[in-house]
């Protein structure tokens, strides 16, 4: 039995971003594939093996598309690195200039360490380095070259081991997408106290939505909605309502909380602020659907799955509900 080839990519992301900057391109990338690492504050690592047979691209050309999309929907420039584990995928982006990708294959990986600095390698630090040096092992070449016995009498048996096996350019960590979060929550705060229950109406309508995007791009489910409202007199109002069945179906999200809105009877209240809380979150597969025979149902969802694809590629205000409309 035969193990099948790995193709780690690793960016490097030419920008400041801010913390939600940095969470939407992690989603832009969940768009590639599934498996997706954050590498804070301007990296991340993809997996990019079970995506190549859907996009039925090369994995060099599945890097640039990546690098495309980053460059198109935010105007972010990056470097790039491929390979068959995420230690030689990092070292490769690290060898590349902006805009560029270095491919270590599998075939040429000892032959592109070879001549590379042994500092080169992660987690060999400055005293180890000068420990080498001083007798004569300044490259990757040099130390797998060298008998592994005479490497542990100058670096200790277990850090020798672990250089040793960095030196030949294994890696066997995965790529590990973060921990789902245990809520998403999305919040507007209003440029001044507002009276009017139609825009109230259009900030929960879109909050909602914001909620079922972030939830369809997380893949996961949520169970549970709280809407709170904020009052230009600081107090606030919380109501929480279960929903039907598990769902990331904006729809039935933006019913629910318009629901709860509703509850509130504001009337004539000041309203500063709203948020929204989305809790008891599962992986999107752990979900179950009441059976209908409805066909308007499998519409709606085949509508929202284009229009989360045109947000993906062209930014998310490329598509919006009619009633946020302009």
């Amino acid at each position: 039995m035969t193990t099948r080839q790995r193709h780690i990519a690793h960016l490097h992301l030419h920008a400041s971003l801010t913390e939600d900057q940095y969470g939407d391109i992690i989603e832009l990338m969940c768009g590639v594939t599934p498996h997706v690492q954050a590498v804070p504050p301007d990296a991340v690592q993809l997996d990019l093996t079970s995506a190549l047979r859907y996009f039925d691209l090369s994995p060099y050309d599945m890097v640039q598309m990546t690098m495309m999309r980053l460059k198109g929907l935010y105007g972010i420039d990056s470097s790039a690195g491929l390979a068959g584990n995420r230690m030689l995928a990092a070292m490769a982006a690290d060898a590349s200039a902006p805009g560029e990708t270095t491919w270590v294959s599998a075939e040429r990986a000892a032959d592109w360490l070879h001549p590379r600095p042994v500092t080169a390698l992660p987690g060999i630090g400055r005293a180890t380095a000068l420990t080498l040096g001083r007798y004569g092992l300044h490259t990757i070449g040099q130390i797998t070259d060298l008998p592994s016995a005479t490497l542990q009498r100058l670096l200790g048996v277990g850090q020798a081991r672990l250089l040793a096996e960095r030196a030949r350019g294994h890696d066997p960590r995965p790529v590990t997408p973060a921990e789902p979060a245990e809520h998403l929550i999305a919040d507007l705060v209003l440029e001044r106290d507002c009276l009017d229950p139609t825009q109230h109406h259009q900030a929960v309508l879109g909050l909602a939505d914001q909620i079922g995007q972030r939830l369809r791009g997380e893949r996961q489910i949520s169970s549970r909605l709280t809407l709170t409202v904020r009052y230009a007199d600081h107090s606030s109002t919380t109501r929480t309502r279960t929903l039907p069945e598990p769902t990331n179906h904006s729809p039935a999200l933006v019913a629910t909380a318009l629901g709860l809105l509703s509850r509130l009877e504001l009337q004539r209240a000041r309203v500063r602020a709203f948020v929204i809380r989305a809790d008891d979150l599962l992986p999107a597969d752990r979900a179950y659907h009441q059976l209908s025979l409805d066909p308007s149902d499998v519409r709606a969802c085949a509508a929202e799955a284009a229009a989360d694809r045109a947000r993906r590629r062209f930014g998310t205000e490329a598509v919006r509900p009619a009633a946020l409309a302009d």
